[in-house]
């Protein structure tokens, strides 16, 4: 059967949650789910049984979906308080004659078992490509023959009682997270490709409550910071230009307004209540012209912390995050970076909105990650699958997404 994978990322206003199933080379959406939170502040979970509760609010929508039970999955952390290091590691190969992915583990795991973490946690160790008997330079070298097995590795970590809360409270919800990475690492899996693989740049999700400026390295993430700035200040300052409640002055930056107000028109207009419950007609050009200024201050201070992040060339920077969604957008970040700039456009069938990024691309890590090591795992119970297909009456031989398209791919 394909391999199905289910990721878990709890952001400050909402747990976003998808199942994939992979297909020879390609990832297919099967189902996914978003639900309210208010049980995170600044990337720190507040109130973990809360969250957790949310958090089985979502599984359940994603179970009624699909008809399976979800208890494993991939969980995005936060990188507050990450840190970041390279150590190198060797091996000597079980057999000199055929390098296996059994090597590979065992690289990491002596090399990551030799290291006082003291206060921290380790999240993600990335191998920087690997060498061969002290010569050959690889990216992949199962089927090599050789003696030694050797290579740098990015060390990431975060603070233990972070960590450590976030993964209680989607184990109170029912599911074991049999692995984890931070956002970052899945913002970047779901736009990488083969160019950005060998360049350097940087990925920016723009949160709630905060954004995230990540620096990529030929696809390792290399450095971090986090900026106390998010959607919900464009809110703020539409509530306090307008004397509107919050909720409200939301509605008008998802429904309304333009991140790039030489997009937006003049003539529109739209009616909302204010603080004292009286009609109040916005127009449109004036409105954008609020949001814009204050989205270009998170493009800036975006662009800043890229600097002061890395002094290499910048090959591409990407945005993604929910206000990346917002109209006149792509155009803003074009003119802003000059060219060098893009909105994330997600490539996988059925998922058409950048809050998933995040949980998306750490299924696709995961994968890419159990390749490495010539791995496989499924994250359902491969009995259950089998006999929902058979009730369909289709063989097992295609794509579940093909079998159950009809009946609750709606995203």
């Amino acid at each position: 059967m394909n391999n199905i994978y289910t990721g878990i990322d709890v952001g400050t206003d909402s747990v976003k949650i998808v199942v994939v199933e992979k297909i020879k080379n390609s990832f297919n959406l099967l189902a996914s789910s978003v639900t309210p939170t208010t049980h995170i502040h600044h990337g720190e979970v507040t109130n973990v049984r809360g969250l957790s509760k949310d958090i089985r609010d979502g599984l359940n929508d994603i179970e009624d979906m699909l008809g399976l039970k979800i208890d494993k999955a991939i969980s995005c952390l936060n990188p507050i308080d990450l840190h970041m290091d390279i150590v190198h590691g060797s091996v000597e190969v079980e057999d000199p004659n055929n390098i296996s992915g059994v090597d590979i583990s065992n690289l990491l795991n002596e090399t990551i078992s030799s290291i006082d973490f003291g206060e921290q946690e380790l999240v993600t160790s990335t191998p920087i490509n690997f060498v061969v008997d002290g010569v050959k330079k690889v990216y992949d070298p199962k089927g090599i023959a050789g003696k030694t097995l050797e290579s740098k590795i990015v060390i990431s970590s975060i603070n233990k009682s972070s960590m450590y809360k976030m993964l209680e409270a989607i184990k109170l919800a029912g599911v074991d997270s049999v692995d984890v990475c931070f956002k970052s690492t899945g913002d970047y899996y779901t736009i990488k490709n083969e160019g950005y693989d060998k360049e350097v740049g940087a990925v920016i999700n723009i949160g709630e409550d905060s954004t995230n400026v990540a620096i990529f390295n030929k696809g390792i993430q290399i450095k971090n910071n986090v900026i106390n700035v998010g959607s919900v200040h464009v809110d703020r300052d539409i509530s306090y230009m307008f004397n509107c409640n919050n909720d409200v002055a939301r509605g008008v930056k998802e429904e309304f307004a333009y991140a790039f107000a030489d997009d937006a028109d003049e003539n529109e207009e739209m009616t909302i209540k204010d603080r004292e419950g009286a009609d109040k007609v916005l127009k449109q050009e004036g409105v954008s012209k609020v949001v814009e200024a204050r989205v270009r201050e998170i493009l800036k201070l975006s662009y800043d912390e890229i600097k002061n992040l890395t002094n290499r060339k910048i090959s591409y920077i990407i945005i993604t995050g929910g206000l990346s969604e917002m109209n006149g957008m792509d155009h803003l970040v074009e003119i802003y970076f000059n060219g060098l700039c893009k909105v994330c456009k997600i490539n996988v069938m059925g998922i058409r909105h950048n809050k998933y990024s995040s949980a998306l691309g750490s299924c696709i890590y995961f994968d890419d990650k159990l390749t490495l090591r010539g791995k496989s795992y499924n994250m359902v119970n491969s009995e259950k699958f089998n006999n929902i297909i058979s009730t369909e009456g289709m063989s097992t031989n295609d794509g579940f997404v093909s079998k159950m398209f009809g009946r609750f791919f709606d995203v």
